[in-house]
């Protein structure tokens, strides 16, 4: 039984104006005032808490905590090791305690995790699932304790926030077709004019999981434009290096005569340099790679001539958004029906832009990359900025090429948005927002 010091940690904080008035325009207290709210309010809470000591089902009341977690099943790779960083950073700011943990890549322990964060009373917890099947799970054992749940990456083929309810108030990713699309062709264009054409290589992330299958989809749209290669083979690197050495050797021994190599991101795309070094190849002269996310040792080896391209797809940005993310909710912000699922665009990033990206997020010592606090929409209501091309995810790209369930259909909040033009006006609204650039200097950085 929920005893009255837990059942209060659990009520909203009605001594903060903002989320009275986020409380009032959600309930649609039109004519009611703050005061007569507040009365409404305690007797609220005063029913909750008598059900509460009787035994009864209460409210759901979110908890307010301000414990929340990390929960990746990839810390092996840099992507992940800076989102963690970055969180617990964004975290300080925001003044929330912070956690993280890894699976390494085993579902069942990290769905353990998460029942453990539940019972050391998370208000929130981010997801990269190592199984992404298991958000439906996820997402109702969060709305039974009304604890906040994010996620990025992989997840349910066709499963939206929509399916689940308030509590799992965030699935985003960057849209990865158009930016596998492009680094891709930045390969396909110099092997081409270099060797003339020929024949590429494809080293992917984990078989099957939704970002490898956009990343394909991009890729292979590339692939239609430069008649002169052919991708002729391709194996998982699982996300780090070791596995991605172990997976391009297999594939040069098959194929001996390639000249380009498509990875799937930066740890991926080094594994695959110290192959072809192995192999007695030169990097960048012999045989042109291109990875995606612009980590450290990723964008340094762009400097340097190894990798050709990759993307510019900041971990301390998609950090940044998630945590002011369960921030705002936990302090009683509502989001809209598209901003439960937003994308965000990336940069493709060369030797002729490099140096700016390193700059701002490789060398940037205690330079913090991103405002966090400028994030967010209940510390910021009228001047937030989202720092990054943000807008509503569109379904049908994310989960394109995955044939959909039996029976299912359009979510009913996120097809009314598509008619009355909700989610244009969020588009616009976060285009309107972006001013602090996304490919520009940190807006910490002193002039």
């Amino acid at each position: 039984m929920m005893n009255f010091k837990d059942f209060a940690h659990r009520l909203p904080d009605f001594t903060n104006r903002k989320v009275i008035d986020a409380h009032m325009e959600r309930l649609d207290t039109s004519g009611v005032s703050r005061r007569d709210f507040l009365s409404f309010a305690s007797a609220g809470a005063a029913a909750s808490l008598g059900a509460a000591y009787l035994g009864l089902p209460a409210t759901a009341i979110a908890s307010q905590t301000g414990k929340f977690a990390y929960l990746t099943g990839f810390m092996f790779n840099e992507w992940n090791t800076v989102f963690d960083r970055t969180a617990k950073r964004a975290a300080e700011t925001l003044g929330l305690a912070y956690t993280s943990l890894d699976s390494k890549l085993d579902g069942e322990k990290q769905y353990n995790q998460f029942e453990q964060q539940v019972s050391g009373g998370a208000s929130g917890v981010i997801f990269n699932l190592a199984d992404g099947s298991a958000i439906r799970g996820i997402s109702r054992v969060a709305s039974q304790n009304r604890i906040y749940v994010a996620n990025v990456w992989d997840s349910l083929p066709w499963f939206t926030p929509f399916d689940a309810d308030e509590y799992y108030t965030l699935f985003a990713v960057s849209e990865e077709v158009t930016a596998h699309r492009e680094v891709t062709e930045v390969l396909l264009n110099e092997v081409t004019e270099k060797f003339g054409g020929g024949n590429v290589i494809g080293v992917t992330g984990s078989k099957g999981s939704l970002l490898e299958l956009q990343r394909n989809r991009g890729r292979d749209e590339a692939f239609l434009k430069y008649p002169k290669t052919r991708l002729v083979d391709e194996l998982p690197g699982l996300w780090n290096r070791e596995d991605a050495l172990k997976a391009t050797e297999d594939l040069l021994t098959r194929n001996p005569d390639v000249v380009g190599i498509v990875t799937q991101d930066d740890d991926i795309a080094l594994g695959a340099i110290a192959a072809l070094r192995a192999a007695g190849l030169r990097p960048g002269e012999d045989v042109l790679v291109v990875g995606t996310s612009g980590t450290g040792l990723g964008a340094k080896a762009v400097r340097d001539g190894q990798i050709l391209a990759t993307k510019g797809n900041s971990p301390a940005f998609a950090a940044a958004l998630f945590t002011t993310r369960l921030y705002d909710v936990s302090n009683g912000w509502v989001p809209r029906a598209p901003e439960r699922m937003l994308n965000w665009n990336t940069l493709t990033l060369t030797k002729d832009n490099i140096g700016g990206w390193i700059d701002r997020y490789v060398d940037n010592g205690d330079v913090e990359p991103f405002d966090y606090r400028k994030m967010s929409k209940v510390l910021h209501p009228d001047d937030w900025d989202p720092q990054a091309e943000v807008y509503p995810l569109d379904i049908d790209n994310n989960f394109g090429g995955i044939p959909k369930p039996e029976g299912w259909t359009y979510p009913a909040e996120y097809d009314e948005a598509q008619k009355n033009g909700e989610r244009e006006a969020v588009a616009q609204e976060y285009a309107a927002h972006y001013k602090i650039r996304y490919d520009g200097p940190s807006p910490n950085k002193k002039a």
